[in-house]
């Protein structure tokens, strides 16, 4: 396995099927061709893919605005889950991060969605008390 940063040219289409398989957001701000366009005209160079044997099998894209860092969009293939893809994805964001100087990461999750929840846990992450609100700015 083998973790890199993301290349439109040989990536886009393995990432769209992958995160329509895992995500399957209904709303269309959330398309995944939409989300790699905007993640790629940003060019922080904070998407990452793992691949076997040439093949998409996990992505991870970060953010980090100088005062947090994000996790976002982390997916494995139903296929390669529980084979710490997952953690390998995650620590190189975490490593990409703190290495342009973040202190915190923070990341959202489905409440309903126990088993990423444990996931997160199991690498260190915690609930915090929070609330997390959003404002659309685009109408479907």
């Amino acid at each position: 396995m083998n973790i890199t940063e993301y290349i439109d040219s040989s990536h886009r289409m393995q990432v769209i099927n992958l995160w329509d398989k895992t995500f399957g957001y209904p709303d269309a701000r959330n398309k995944p061709s939409l989300v790699i366009d905007k993640k790629i005209a940003v060019g922080d160079g904070l998407f990452f893919v793992a691949e076997e044997h040439g093949q998409v099998v996990g992505t991870i894209m970060a953010g980090y605005d100088g005062h947090r860092g994000w996790i976002y969009s982390l997916a494995v293939s139903e296929a390669h889950r529980h084979k710490d893809i997952g953690t390998f994805l995650l620590s190189r964001a975490e490593s990409e991060l703190a290495n342009r100087g973040c202190v915190k990461i923070n990341l959202q999750v489905v409440e309903s969605n126990s088993g990423v929840c444990e996931f997160y846990t199991k690498n260190g992450y915690h609930v915090e008390p929070r609330i997390s609100m959003g404002k659309s700015l685009v109408r479907d």
